[in-house]
């Protein structure tokens, strides 16, 4: 395993609503960024699919619009399936680049869309997938809720890597489970804009002695077709997300700063080294836990919504014969 490893983060924005030109274009930036010597890079939350901010899918209290459900109608058929054609492209622009690749995608689900991190070995191999557990306020409409089994961390030959989706970081007992992990290379996805974002990533890299790679979307009307509608108006100019991509080290240094001025990649060179340094005085699931106060219990456990049990015998169903049923739910004469 390399002491050094370089990551870059990719801030820009999808086609919204066109999901192979934002496959095109993502296809082009990774290849830009491993131009640069990337080894890992980390795209936006929802590259593939979208964040069309300023949309409210004709949503009020009680009541949906016919516009509204044509909104989420076009939303449903730019999200992508895993697995799937549009998944298998990342898997290859991957292995064609020779990087590990974060990216952010909206993953539909049969009828219900989640906001989904995957990422891919340099083999094209997909080695882990995130579901964002807690949408924020109107996402919550249009995404459904991850489960505990797919909060995970990946060994990989640059450190293990995890996934933790924009406010999903404020809180703060999935940030211990990915601690707990090992995670050493944190890809925090995002479309949050805010001054206070940077000040959150810097406490997490320093609470978890983790590196932190966040990348954030920048978004204009313009990146939007004629019939998008967003409540910030029609100017293509307008910015809606305006960046502020960032890497910060275990000790809590900016690597990469903010950048709002528009599209960029940014690619900054991690020492590993620094994550021991800073474990020696702060290992927040380690010698510095209390475990006789404090637990936290994480059920990783799947929950599908249907789980058919099938029959001890299927063979003799199929030939007619009644299946075994236990004898506490067999009736008496």
């Amino acid at each position: 395993m390399s002491t050094i490893i370089k990551a870059a983060v990719v801030q820009a924005a999808p086609v919204l609503f066109d999901t192979p030109k934002t496959l095109s274009k993502l296809a082009n930036l990774t290849r830009e960024a491993a131009g640069k010597g990337a080894e890992l890079v980390v795209f936006p939350e929802a590259f593939v699919g979208g964040y069309p901010k300023g949309l409210d899918f004709g949503a009020r209290l009680g009541m949906r619009s016919l516009e509204g459900r044509e909104d989420f109608r076009r939303y449903h058929e730019s999200a992508i399936d895993l697995p799937g054609p549009e998944a298998a492209r990342l898997g290859e622009i991957a292995r064609d680049n020779r990087i590990h690749l974060v990216v952010g995608i909206i993953e539909r689900d049969g009828g219900t869309l989640y906001c989904t991190a995957v990422t891919y070995a340099p083999s094209g191999e997909l080695i882990s997938r995130h579901r964002k557990l807690m949408p924020t306020a109107l996402e919550r409409l249009v995404w459904g809720f991850g489960d505990g089994s797919t909060i995970g961390v990946v060994d990989t030959p640059l450190g293990r890597i995890g996934s933790v989706i924009c406010w999903e970081n404020y809180m703060p007992l999935l940030r211990t489970a990915m601690y707990a992990q090992g995670i050493e290379l944190y890809c925090a996805p995002t479309v949050d804009d805010r001054d206070t974002w940077l000040p959150t990533m810097r406490t997490i890299a320093l609470e978890g002695r983790c590196f932190v790679i966040s990348a954030c979307q920048y978004f204009t009307r313009g990146d939007g077709p004629p019939d998008y509608r967003p409540i910030h108006g029609d100017n293509p100019e307008t910015v809606l997300i305006r960046g502020g991509s960032c890497i910060v080290d275990p000790l809590g240094n900016i690597l990469v700063e903010p950048d709002f001025t528009g599209e960029t990649i940014q690619v900054a060179e991690l020492d590993r080294r620094i994550i021991a340094r800073g474990k020696y005085d702060l290992d927040v699931v380690g010698h510095y836990a209390r475990p006789d106060i404090f637990r936290l219990s994480v059920d990783t456990r799947a929950k599908p919504v249907v789980a058919f049990t099938r029959s001890p015998n299927p063979s003799m169903d199929e030939a007619g014969t009644e299946p075994d049923v236990p004898e506490a739910s067999k009736c008496s004469d």
